[in-house]
């Protein structure tokens, strides 16, 4: 799916790319709603309709991805929702591997995410993540998300990168349409972000099954 020869640095998405999306699924459309009904005294139906039409209305947006902005809408403890589900935290097929893989043979690695400072933190605290990459960057980093050109440019600025030269492995449709925007050459999603979900068909992008097939062994 690579030629390894045209590539030096690699941009990788974190949830739904190198972390199952499990998580994140059950944490949002399932946990979230549940106890904003109990603490609000609400029935399930009309939280369920109230959090997700507002989700949908961010969706893209810089507040769609932080956690302070979910707290104070929906008066809970955001992260202590994410601790709760901390079992969940596990890697895609073959990820691990294919992070040392990339650290062997001398390829630049930078995580580049949508997620809150503090959602990569507990992930981190479960994946021993970050020791992994060469470097981390989070939306909030840039005050844009990756759906925007601004955010690309700022990690152009702070992390050079030469486009051309430069892999993007990411779950999300319209980031990797913001990507080839920019002018990253290489462009691969994902056929199953979440273990608990199908494969997805119809991808306008080559799509990943298994990090272990873009493994090279000498």
């Amino acid at each position: 799916m690579v030629s390894w020869e045209s590539i030096d640095t690699v941009l990788l998405d974190m949830d739904g790319t190198l972390l199952d999306l499990r998580y994140d699924n059950i944490l949002w459309t399932n946990l979230l709603p549940e106890r904003h009904s109990q603490t609000h005294q609400l029935p399930l139906a009309h939280s369920e309709s109230h959090l997700f039409a507002h989700m949908d209305e961010t969706k893209g947006k810089l507040e769609f991805y932080c956690l302070d902005y979910w707290a104070e809408f929906t008066g809970l403890d955001v992260i202590e929702l994410h601790h709760e589900l901390k079992e969940l935290i596990a890697y895609r097929p073959s990820a691990e591997q294919f992070l040392d893989w990339l650290r062997k043979h001398g390829k630049s690695s930078v995580l580049v995410t949508n997620a809150h400072r503090d959602s990569l933190n507990i992930k981190n605290e479960h994946a021993d993540l970050i020791r992994r990459l060469d470097e981390t960057v989070s939306c909030h980093d840039y005050g844009s998300p990756k759906e925007d050109q601004r955010f690309w440019q700022r990690l152009m600025d702070e992390h050079p990168f030469d486009p051309q030269r430069t892999l993007l492995i990411d779950d999300n449709h319209q980031v990797l349409v913001a990507a080839a925007e920019f002018g990253i050459a290489h462009l691969l999603t994902i056929a199953k972000p979440d273990s608990d979900k199908p494969h997805r068909e119809g991808l306008d992008f080559p799509a990943l099954h298994d990090f272990q097939d873009l493994l090279t062994h000498e």
